[in-house]
């Protein structure tokens, strides 16, 4: 439970107004306790099985898990699996409509698929239903852009977001563009004249992962490029534009000419363990990546490290806003059972506790990201985070310019992404030749996948 404190007794004997206080609570607590004993009596002995990919977040939910069964009488088995073989798993068991499991996570990059086929359940009628879930649950405290991929088209809602993904920038050396007389990047142009200004052997201007398809999207975006034509009603790939190569040489040269050496093959924790060191300045990365630059006792850059909103290109900012979410797969035996886990889990109160106790702050409530313990900690060298945060992920929301990312085709795609970036940054090819290669690649796949 989140509140075990205990009564504080003062000195002497009890006064009459204190003890009739206490009495009304036991009152209180006593007409509580049948409809306690009635959700525990309802699914006594209830087992559920999950699905989720590796996350700390779902390591300390295994460890809360033991409360649960006290409060509802629901055993859960949560089966956590790497991220590959998890997605690789969950398409199958979701396409064959199976019941293997009673809830799981709904994969951002698949979630267009896995609703639009119909293997979710949707579960507005467990939200609306006063009888499986109280109005103080607010469906509405979620962030609206960790909500959009969960979300079909005609409104209906088949997933609750646990994580969003904002993308920004730090400089994890804030202090050397100071001495450049430069600021925070604002734009991409901004961006590229740090890098010149800053770069030097000692300290790389810039780094990022192998995942291009995440992190060069917001500079496609940001050229006034784009993946699909119009998704989701045409998902032609259109990733060839004059504003699209723009954008792959500016990404390519900040790679090749800005980065360390190597860099084409560096993981998250790579590059995250380079910016500790102050080995590398900038990187555009999600939240919960960078916050641990000023706040990890690991980090040897915690007062130079310096925040931003992701830098804006000529067509404007577009940073990426990505989301993991619970859902009940169509195949589910135990619906009623699994919405009470998905209920649970993220309450205000338990997304509290794993926000402020156990240190997830991608969180995706809005009261939670209001909290004033949440805000101090979200806080680095005077700059609030959590505004970047909130304000990115709403936006996200309202503009939609995230909607490419979910379309049931994006994966296809996205391997053409990640390939043909490497090629450009290697300098195996010019960046026109090998976007038009990557696209009539990716429109060759999903005319055979018949999506064209």
């Amino acid at each position: 439970m989140l509140n075990n404190a205990k009564p504080r007794k003062g000195p002497g004997s009890p006064s009459r107004r204190s003890a009739l206080l206490g009495g009304a609570a036991l009152l209180t607590t006593a007409l509580r306790m049948p409809a306690v004993l009635a959700q525990t009596k309802e699914f006594q002995g209830v087992t559920l099985k999950g699905a989720a990919f590796q996350h700390p977040f779902q390591t300390i939910l295994t460890q809360l898990l033991p409360e649960f069964e006290q409060q509802t009488g629901i055993k859960v088995l949560l089966d956590i699996q790497s991220f590959p073989v998890y997605n690789q798993r969950m398409d199958l068991e979701l396409s064959t409509q199976g019941s293997s499991y009673d809830f799981c996570n709904i994969t951002f990059p698949f979630a267009g698929r896995w609703i639009g086929s119909k293997w979710m359940t949707e579960l507005d009628d467990f939200v609306r239903n006063p009888n499986s879930t109280p109005a103080d649950w607010d469906p509405s405290d979620f962030l609206k852009g960790a909500q959009t991929a969960f979300t079909s088209s005609d409104g209906k809602t088949f997933g609750f977001a646990w994580l969003t993904g904002v993308q920004m920038l730090a400089a994890a050396r804030g202090d050397l563009i100071e001495k450049a007389g430069l600021k925070m990047p604002a734009t991409f142009k901004e961006m590229m004249a740090i890098c010149e200004a800053t770069h030097s052997p000692e300290t790389a201007a810039y780094a990022n992962d192998k995942l291009h398809n995440w992190q060069w999207l917001p500079f496609l975006m940001g050229f006034g490029g784009r993946v699909f034509r119009d998704p989701p009603t045409d998902v032609t790939p259109v990733f060839d534009t004059p504003e699209a190569v723009e954008a792959a040489s500016f990404y390519a040269t900040l790679l090749s000419k800005y980065s360390p050496s190597g860099v084409l093959s560096y993981t998250d924790d790579q590059v995250q363990r380079a910016q500790f060191a102050g080995r590398v300045n900038m990187r555009t990365q999600s939240l919960d990546w960078l916050l641990a630059l000023g706040r990890s006792d690991d980090s040897k850059v915690r007062d130079t490290v310096r925040y931003a909103s992701f830098p804006a290109g000529p067509a404007g900012s577009f940073p990426g806003v990505n989301a993991q979410g619970y859902g009940i797969p169509a195949g589910s035996k135990q619906k009623r059972a699994a919405w009470e886990f998905i209920k649970w889990v993220l309450s205000k109160e338990n997304m509290t506790r794993m926000a402020i106790e156990k240190k997830q702050i991608a969180t995706t409530r809005r009261s939670v990201l209001q909290n004033p313990k949440l805000r101090e900690a979200m806080s680095v060298n005077g700059q609030d985070l959590a505004a970047i945060y909130i304000g990115t992920a709403e936006r996200a929301g309202d503009v939609g310019y995230m909607k490419y990312r979910t379309m049931p085709v994006f994966p296809q795609a996205g391997e053409k992404i990640n390939k043909a970036i490497e090629r450009i940054a290697s300098g195996q090819d010019s960046a026109a030749v090998v976007m038009a290669a990557a696209v009539q690649e990716a429109k060759d796949d999903l005319k055979k996948a018949g999506a064209l």
